[in-house]
């Protein structure tokens, strides 16, 4: 098995076409084609269906895209950290965020990291806290940035923040940042919520469950921004961390306020694998991620959170 072929079948499952994985490996179609046919000779199984729509993941060519991803991420970490440096911590770092703190978090990390550590590439992935827990188990991701989760046999977990859950409605309904907003008042109305299963709708479901009004829900969906874009589309409310929305009620898209009678809150975690060797670019980022989030915090940037812990 070569690095050739690797890189040739995750490009064709990228692209879902070998004439596009082709162009961007610039090679000719035909060694594509050959370098997945010795591969999936090699390792006996289908990795492609060949269909009219393009190239198709079979199972087994799902299960070995993990790996084949995962083995060329280690291999381009150990070709930048062993490139020689005059002291300078290098290195490919991958980040996973939620997506409603990507605009909160991401900004301010990168412009940190690209200051103190120049020669560390940034790399940021976004999803929901179980995709994020299994690309952290899988090393998909160096670090994540997830939620209300504790140590796991593969992970270890340090708690960052708690933050409150906003109401989030038109800029004319007039919510302010700094008065809490009833669930009485906000199930008054339709409500634009995450699909079920999603880990926000079971914190949801879970604190409206004693209140005796049953939820108008005019829209669900497992996406933070056509939550937003409904509101404004003024087809209900929502709720949404408070760090989801800051940007769009500073600037005065929508308006917003921390749920109360009862609050609602969520943990915020970092974790990272548990492996006996952590290299110095990936605890550089972490150590930055940390400070940049407790500035968040402590100035009022990460609306309602609160500290977890005290820095060390």
């Amino acid at each position: 098995m070569e690095i050739k072929q690797l890189v040739a079948m995750v490009t064709v499952a990228e692209a879902g076409s070998v004439t596009y994985a082709a162009q961007m490996l610039h090679i000719v179609q035909p060694a594509v084609t050959r370098q997945i046919k010795t591969l999936e000779d090699e390792l006996g199984v289908v990795l492609f269906d060949r269909t009219r729509h393009g190239m198709v993941l079979t199972s087994a060519g799902e299960v070995f895209l993990s790996h084949a991803r995962r083995a060329l991420q280690e291999l381009e970490r150990a070709r930048t950290e062993l490139t020689p440096q005059t002291g300078e911590i290098t290195g490919v770092v991958s980040v996973g965020v939620l997506e409603s703190l990507l605009d909160v978090i991401v900004p301010p990390l990168a412009k940190s990291v690209a200051a103190r550590f120049p020669g560390v590439e940034l790399r940021v992935m976004s999803g929901f806290s179980g995709y994020l827990q299994n690309w952290l188990d899988d090393g998909v991701v160096d670090i994540a940035v997830l939620y209300n989760l504790a140590d796991t046999p593969a992970m270890r977990v340090k708690p960052l923040l708690s933050e409150r859950l906003w109401a989030v409605a038109p800029a004319d309904a007039g919510l302010l940042p700094t008065v809490d907003v009833t669930w009485h008042r906000v199930l008054s109305g339709p409500l634009i919520l995450p699909i079920l299963g999603h880990g926000l709708r079971t914190l949801i479901d879970k604190a409206r469950c004693d209140i005796p009004i049953e939820p108008d829900i005019s829209l669900e969906t497992n996406s933070m921004s056509v939550q937003k874009q409904m509101v404004l589309a003024g087809r209900g409310w929502t709720i949404l961390p408070g760090a989801g929305v800051a940007r769009d009620i500073q600037e005065g898209k929508l308006s917003g306020a921390p749920l109360a009678e009862p609050s609602l809150s969520r943990s915020v975690v970092v974790g990272l694998q548990r492996t006996p060797r952590i290299s110095r670019s990936v605890q550089a980022v972490n150590s930055e991620l940390l400070q940049v989030s407790r500035h968040l915090v402590v100035s009022g940037a990460w609306p309602s959170a609160t500290l977890l812990d005290a820095p060390k």
